[in-house]
């Protein structure tokens, strides 16, 4: 399963460094913490159930930066279910 540009959207931009942000999205939850620079690595991505945790699917950010810091490689993977 990839992720489609809309989703990839959202999570292109950069929020509060090492948190954890929920967002609704479409018909989906949306959650994702960041890094301590305010990108988003990893995603849940579901349905909320009433305790709060989100049934779906789980993605992990791999980011790949040089000397400098600029990123060589973004990619996200699907990691499988979460429940």
């Amino acid at each position: 399963m990839e992720l489609k540009e809309p989703v990839l959207k959202v999570l292109n931009k950069i929020y509060e460094p090492d948190s954890l942000i929920e967002k609704p999205f479409k018909k989906y939850h949306m959650t994702f913490k960041t890094d301590e620079l305010g990108r988003p690595i990893l995603l849940f991505l579901g349905k909320k159930e009433l305790d709060g945790r989100i049934k779906g699917d789980r993605f992990s950010r791999r980011l790949k930066t040089d000397s400098a810091g600029k990123v060589i490689k973004d990619h996200w993977e699907h990691k499988g279910k979460a429940t």
